[in-house]
């Protein structure tokens, strides 16, 4: 079985590994905690040269360098309860990302935590949570936590 722990380093997203970690039997079990950075996508004025935006190219290096610590410590705490486990983290649109990592990955499963935004927040923000649930082609688990 493999299965896709989807996270954004948050404590909804830590409550969704420990409870992986806690129903599912390790035996054969393979893991890849992933986490899905946003792209910077920003406009450039037209009297800044072309590529020019040394702070915020740092700033995705040290997201990036943050997120792959991150995903390590997750994954090795897969490793320490009997998984096979490896960690990626991939920029795309969070979403999509997820989505189109689980395909080529060929995952049976996707656990993710929910924020559970509701009201305006919800319709503002949206929900990864629920987008992946209605668009996944395999078998989604949604950890709600408090």
């Amino acid at each position: 079985m493999k299965i896709l722990l989807a996270t954004d380093g948050s404590k909804y997203s830590a409550a969704a590994a420990q409870k992986a970690i806690t129903w599912i039997h390790s035996q054969g079990v393979e893991v890849l905690v992933l986490q899905v950075l946003e792209p910077l996508i920003f406009s450039t004025p037209p009297q800044m040269a072309r590529g020019y935006a040394p702070e915020m190219a740092e700033r995705l290096r040290e997201k990036l360098k943050e997120a792959r610590k991150s995903m390590e410590q997750t994954a090795e705490l897969f490793r320490k309860a009997g998984f096979r486990a490896d960690s990626r983290v991939i920029e795309n649109e969070t979403r999509t990302g997820i989505l189109e990592a689980a395909a080529k990955w060929h995952a049976d499963l996707i656990v993710l935590g929910s924020h559970g935004e509701k009201g305006l927040r919800k319709f503002l923000l949206g929900s990864v949570a629920e987008f992946v649930a209605r668009h996944a082609r395999c078998s989604v688990l949604i950890s709600r936590s408090s």
